[in-house]
């Protein structure tokens, strides 16, 4: 951590910090050189991560942390590029980037802060956001069907896809180890909790309510088939929900370098 940024600006209970710990646990534990991770956020509660750790950092606009994650992949192929992102800056402005890091497969490890609202803004709804449940933006509900964000990368083509919560959090670091470690694009979304927005405006309680909440509502998906219908009721699902191994990004690129350096001739 660059001690001299602390202490960070998330409100008391935010479940954010917990989910930056897990990046740098990850980190630690994979002995990763520090000069050979970059950190890449956009804007937002969650990207203001990448400013308290201390490896090489860009603090980027507003939706676009991918897209030059991208370059730095390309300029570096051997940099360990981690993007931080959360549900509205990922899913809304940032979701064309999204799906089309997915389908390319680029070598990115991409973690989601999904609070399931917009904080730092004002509390407005997000793509995330439980329909009914309500935001500045939706005084009376919601009534848009939220994005499943797991569903939506995987159905774009990333390769490794898993879910974890600020409560469950060596899973969450489990989870990012094996992103980082996966030759391809891979998306963990870490579910955390807003008890100053989210909570608060729906009235869910606070910081310990919140995380009540995750730890009674997420189960994981290996167990889904086992349990009753009863069980299943008003539950959710973490894991590890796709990991295959498919043409990483870059290295296609480097074989189209080399084809244009010796005249097209293969």
């Amino acid at each position: 951590m660059r001690t001299d940024r602390l202490p960070h600006i998330w409100c008391p209970g935010c479940g954010h910090g917990i989910l930056m710990r897990a990046i740098a646990v990850a980190i630690e534990d994979l002995k990763l050189d520090k000069d050979k991770v970059c950190i890449v956020s956009g804007i937002g509660c969650s990207s203001r991560a990448s400013g308290y750790m201390d490896f090489n950092t860009l603090h980027t606009t507003h939706g676009r942390a991918l897209a030059f994650a991208t370059g730095v992949k390309f300029a570096n192929p051997d940099l360990h590029v981690i993007v931080v992102t959360g549900d509205g800056d990922a899913s809304a402005i940032g979701g064309n980037h999204l799906i089309h890091a997915c389908r390319r497969n680029i070598d990115i490890t991409t973690i989601v802060f999904n609070n399931n609202i917009y904080g730092m803004t004002g509390g407005q709804f997000s793509p995330t956001t439980p329909k009914g449940d309500r935001g500045t933006t939706a005084p009376f509900g919601n009534i848009d069907k939220a994005f499943d964000i797991c569903s939506l990368a995987k159905g774009a083509g990333a390769t490794y896809v898993a879910r974890s919560t600020a409560y469950h959090a060596n899973k969450m670091i489990e989870y990012i180890k094996t992103g980082i470690n996966h030759k391809g694009f891979s998306l963990i979304e870490g579910i955390s909790s807003c008890p100053t927005y989210y909570g608060r405006k729906n009235k869910k309680g606070g910081a310990v309510d919140l995380l009540n909440h995750l730890k009674d509502t997420f189960v994981d998906i290996k167990v889904k088939d086992k349990l009753s219908p009863e069980k299943l009721e008003n539950k959710m699902f973490m894991g590890e929900f796709h990991n295959s191994v498919e043409p990483e990004y870059t290295a296609e690129y480097d074989k189209i370098i080399e084809l244009f350096s010796t005249g097209g001739e293969e």
